[in-house]
């Protein structure tokens, strides 16, 4: 999931929350929403092969 930020960057976060905060993981943050969707698609593929 990925939501822009203040300062004009892109943060990707986790799809579920953490259940010990109740809040969604930070999974990095990025200047452009590209990179942070290419980053998404490198953890969702590193997810599932391990």
């Amino acid at each position: 999931m990925i939501r822009k930020l203040k300062s004009g960057e892109y943060r990707l976060y986790s799809r579920k929350k953490n259940p010990k905060t109740g809040k969604r993981r930070n999974l990095g943050t990025f200047k452009t929403r590209a990179a942070a969707e290419k980053h998404e698609k490198a953890v969702q593929f590193f997810k599932r092969a391990g």
